[in-house]
């Protein structure tokens, strides 16, 4: 486990294959193992072999049906509210409940490959759509040809596949980064397919914790559509502001506070810490300085401020991380120079064999940057020079939005979105269009790599073999992209339809307004956020800097970067969420360990899961009189 994590158990998740009499190590003790033993370790412990079925055509005719209604819910909520719902443990259910339907009979590993497919269908083709082309509609006024986007799109979602490909064997084999939403994919596909008293236990404990999760969320949704109040923020002032205009109180969603309880104490606690920081310190004294304008105040004028810190600060400890482990990230690239020659013999040929090659990252990522490259060039009128830099700003912000959701289960594409958008209006001052799409490459693929190794994570934790799992993953573009893009145009026919009550847009604003406050270059930043920039920066490389000279013991009272960095992009309730959920996790740890660790992952698991089935089902009955009244609507 990487250092940023602290040593809560999260469960044995690895499982015996009955060839080996020793107890197998769960992922806690499986990161303490000198990283040269971990791949190893879990090719002979965790990896399940060819012989069960994975990559199979219903598996990916099925997921590919699931993916492309889990974009069309993303597409609408994104329009909506400019978030997005998980869509990998909704996948792994319905991928199991079809598969029970229909008889097919499913080992564990092709529900997971199913699930792999939808995943990719839904995450990585729907963000840029309700945020950088939705933005370029409203700053344009018109619509793109459909066969520019359409293969924008399709190349957008491959670069951000294909550079999970080296980001997966760092950050999931090497530094085993939890990814919780990942952990909590597998431990429901665990039991699901479980045998055995203590798996029917734990199945019990999700099912249970998912029944009264998705209670609880048709309760929250009834009272917010009723108008019955909900006691969610102090009755009080602060600044001459309620309580809420500064995002304190208490998010009543359950999902966060079990992603909290498999996240670990040292991220949230550092969460919580970083937002009393951002919202009751400095947020204030902005407000006194003109920097927040108080007669706006709230979560999204805040953010505008806060999120050039809490990026800076994301962005460098990132990459100083990925600085300290040069040695390892040699060794994991190795296998690159057997494509200009000089083939070097693998140290296991039999576990080279299963991972995804990385020739097939250089190859597949040279050709989806290409084809970004000439799409900005042609369509756009962006410089070559300019489309370049893009791509390979693409793999930086993709280290970042990498790491922050191994550690949180938050992929910050909103800060990484505006980290692209600065970047360009530094090296493209005057020009909108290019600093919009230059920025959609960079932030897109980042943030869809880093929800596609969440996936990964779950095939991980289940031995599943990587190589056809990434397979499955890329045939899932395919099926993104042919629903997603004729949807958009039947849903937003015109600019007019944007930024309105239907499809407020609030994602594509925000890129709309940084486009075009950075066209006057980044002069036109507030000072304090300039300066917030260099602060954020220098505090991103310092944290991990003391880390490497104080005791291990001492270290889990040193907060992580990526929490601190966090803070200042998410809402304080959502920290608060995240924090109480690590503090009761950590509580139940202390009185009862052996209890703790057999059920705090199954639980954890059955909350988010029952939560986002819940979710993506009102969405989909909200969606449905939403589409065909769009569809009704003339342009």
């Amino acid at each position: 486990m990487s250092d940023d994590q602290d040593s809560q158990p999260i469960g044995s998740i690895g499982f015996d294959r009955g060839s080996d009499p020793e107890k197998i190590l769960n992922l806690d003790e499986l990161g303490q193992l000198p990283v040269a033993e971990r791949e190893a370790y879990w090719f002979k412990h965790y990896y399940q072999g060819d012989h069960v079925p994975q990559l199979t055509w219903r598996a990916i005719l099925i997921g590919s049906v699931l993916g492309g209604v889990m974009s069309l819910s993303n597409l609408y909520i994104g329009l909506k509210t400019g978030w997005a719902l998980g869509i990998g443990i909704t996948a792994c259910i319905l991928s199991y409940s079809i598969g029970k339907m229909f008889r097919l009979n499913m080992s564990v590993l092709e529900n997971n490959c199913m699930q792999s497919c939808a995943s990719s269908a839904g995450y990585s083709t729907g963000g840029t759509m309700v945020s950088a082309v939705a933005a370029y509609l409203m700053l344009t006024g018109h619509h793109m040809e459909w066969q520019t986007l359409a293969i924008w799109t399709f190349f957008l979602a491959m670069l951000g596949v294909f550079l999970a490909i080296p980001m997966k064997r760092q950050m999931i084999d090497v530094d085993q980064l939890r990814f919780p939403s990942g952990i909590a994919a597998a431990e429901t596909l665990k039991s699901l397919h479980s045998e055995g008293e203590e798996a029917r236990q734990k199945a019990g404990a999700l099912a249970k914790a998912g029944g009264l999760s998705a209670l609880w969320k048709t309760c929250l949704e009834v009272m917010d559509k009723t108008g019955i109040p909900t006691l969610r923020t102090p009755p009080m002032n602060y600044f001459g502001h309620p309580f809420a205009k500064w995002t304190v109180g208490l998010d009543l969603s359950l999902v966060l506070l079990a992603a909290g309880a498999i996240v670990g104490w040292k991220m949230c606690w550092s969460m919580l810490f970083g937002s009393i920081v951002n919202y009751l310190v400095l947020a204030p004294q902005m407000v006194q300085l003109g920097a927040i304008h108080a007669d706006k105040l709230g979560f999204r004028e805040i953010v505008s401020w806060s999120t050039w810190c809490g990026a800076a600060m994301m962005v460098t400890s990132s990459l100083f991380a990925f600085a300290l482990q040069w040695r390892t990230v040699v060794r994991a690239l190795s296998g690159l120079t057997a494509i200009f020659g000089g083939a070097k013999e693998a140290e296991n040929p039999e576990l080279e064999a299963i991972q995804v090659p990385n020739s097939w990252f250089v190859i597949g990522g040279t050709i989806a940057g290409a084809g970004c490259v000439y799409i900005l060039h042609r369509a756009f009128g962006t410089a070559v020079w300019a489309g370049v830099i893009a791509v390979l700003l693409s793999f930086v912000l993709c280290l970042v939005a990498c790491r922050a959701t191994g550690e949180s289960d938050i992929t910050p594409m909103g800060a990484m979105g505006k980290v692209a958008q600065l970047s360009f209006g530094v090296l493209v001052p005057t020009n909108m269009i290019t600093n919009l799409m230059t920025a959609s490459v960079t932030a897109g693929a980042a943030s869809a790599s880093a929800d596609l190794l969440t996936d990964l994570k779950s095939g991980y934790i289940l031995g599943a073999n990587p190589r056809r799992q990434f397979i499955a993953q890329f045939m899932g573009v395919f099926a993104g992209t042919l629903v997603v893009v004729p949807a958009f145009y039947l849903l937003v026919p015109t600019a007019d339809a944007l930024g309105g009550d239907m499809w407020p847009a609030p994602a594509a604003t925000v890129w709309k307004k940084v486009a075009e406050l950075l066209s006057q270059g980044i002069q036109a930043l507030h000072p304090t956020a300039r300066a917030g920039l260099v602060v954020g920066a220098l505090v991103g490389i310092l944290l991990p800097l003391i880390e490497m000279f104080i005791p291990k013991a001492a270290r889990n009272y040193l907060p992580s970067a990526t929490g601190l960095g966090l803070a200042f992009v998410i809402p304080f309730s959502n920290a608060l969420s995240f924090f109480i959920g690590a503090l009761l996790a950590k509580m139940w740890a202390r009185a009862k360990p052996e209890q703790c660790e057999k059920y705090v992952v199954a639980i954890a698991s059955g909350v988010i899961a029952g939560e986002s089935l819940t979710g993506v089902g009102i969405a989909l009955n909200d969606a449905i009189p939403g589409v065909l009244l769009a569809i009704r609507k003339p342009a």
